[in-house]
């Protein structure tokens, strides 16, 4: 349940961004209009709605959570301090504290980044599987090497120190049980 609520929190959140770029791609001499009016230079408007889409974007899949985590509360901090910032208006007090809950469910995404149904916890899985089918090459390599010196050393008539060895052959045929005992052994 919490994998779903988590799922569900990530693409509302991603939503808000994805929808309100779109529409200041598509209007963009009303967004040039507001970000001058907020007192901020011209040419804002398509960096900000290319920013608000494409992050939405990578929220709602997952990817680069974390980086788009920080940097879309960040943003929505940056709204209040040039936006909303009469807190005697209702409507822009409302705006703020608005703003304010995105930014900490942002935080929150930012904490819990890797979650299941995403990007970058698919990522981290496959690099947990590319570890260990490494590990597990190596270890058989490893295996292999020392079947082939010991091989060599039969070969050559090398007789290994006692000490070297720890297996125990029971019956006397020169095979130690340790190398031919099975799971369904049990002696």
């Amino acid at each position: 349940m919490n994998t779903i609520a988590a799922f569900a929190g990530r693409i509302l959140l991603a939503l808000i961004f994805i929808f309100s770029g779109a529409n200041k791609l598509f209007d963009i001499n009303s967004t040039e209009a507001m970000i001058t009016g907020a007192g901020l230079p011209p040419g804002l408007a398509v960096p900000t709605g290319l920013f608000e889409l494409i992050g939405g974007i990578a929220i709602a899949f997952g990817f680069m959570t974390r980086l788009f985590s920080i940097l879309f509360a960040g943003f929505c901090l940056l709204t209040i301090l040039f936006f909303h910032r009469n807190f005697l208006d209702p409507m822009q007090g409302t705006m703020a504290l608005k703003n304010l809950a995105i930014a900490g469910g942002f935080l929150c995404l930012f904490a819990h980044s890797q979650m299941r149904w995403s990007y970058d916890s698919m990522r981290i899985a496959r690099r947990g599987e590319i570890a260990t089918r490494e590990a597990e090459e190596r270890a058989r390599e490893a295996e292999l090497r020392a079947a082939h010196a010991e091989g060599k050393a039969a070969a050559a008539g090398t007789v290994v120190p006692p000490s070297a060895v720890t297996y125990t052959d029971r019956d006397g045929d020169g095979i130690p049980e340790t190398r031919r005992r099975r799971w369904w052994s049990l002696t």
